[in-house]
């Protein structure tokens, strides 16, 4: 990114950067088995595409002020019909700073391809994001959920749908913040 520079001996002046300001989002995530880190991991390289910068952290873990980020994508997987404690808690520790910043959740539900079941989560999704009132998430979505590795489900189910997380990445990318360059005074005489 190169500055616009004014003609010699024309000081002060205020210059913009040209190219794109660059957006800052974190992924937080809560997991048990790690399928929603992979859920959150591809999520993050979507938005990278994008040339966005992308942290990846576990929900527990995200204890500074998430009040400079541009977006938060939070997600978590529904366990016997609750969302994870660990989602619950990052919403409490930053419920200040979410509420000047867009986010959007995501879950993981169903290992089951019926609609009962898909509609079951999505109720489990609901009710766990009305303990949250003040929340207005700028998008959620419901994923499939996946069986741990090496659990005695034989074959493992995982109704992941690897398409729609990039799709759904694309689409929560327009609700980032994208602040304009500041504008930059430099104070000087003549050249």
């Amino acid at each position: 990114m190169v500055p616009r520079w004014p003609a010699a001996g024309h000081l002060p002046f205020i210059f913009h950067w040209d190219g794109l300001w660059m957006v800052s989002v974190l992924v937080a995530f809560g997991t048990r088995h790690g399928a929603t880190r992979e859920v959150a991991d591809a999520i993050a390289a979507s938005l990278r595409a994008d040339e966005t910068t992308v942290e990846v952290k576990a929900a527990w873990s995200v204890r500074a002020s998430v009040a400079e980020r541009d977006l938060i994508v939070l997600g978590a997987p529904l366990y016997s019909g609750r969302w994870l404690l660990s989602a619950h808690r990052f919403l409490r520790r930053h419920r200040d700073d979410l509420q000047e910043v867009p986010v959007a959740v995501f879950a993981l539900g169903p290992r089951e391809r019926n609609d009962a079941a898909w509609k079951r989560s999505r109720s489990q999704l609901d009710r766990a994001l009305a303990k949250h009132q003040w929340l207005h998430p700028a998008a959620t979505a419901l994923f499939g959920g996946a069986d741990e590795l090496g659990s005695s489900m034989s074959p493992r189910r995982d109704l992941r749908d690897w398409v729609a997380i990039r799709e759904w990445s694309a689409e929560i990318s327009a609700h980032a913040h994208r602040p304009s360059p500041p504008a930059v005074q430099i104070r000087g005489g003549e050249r």
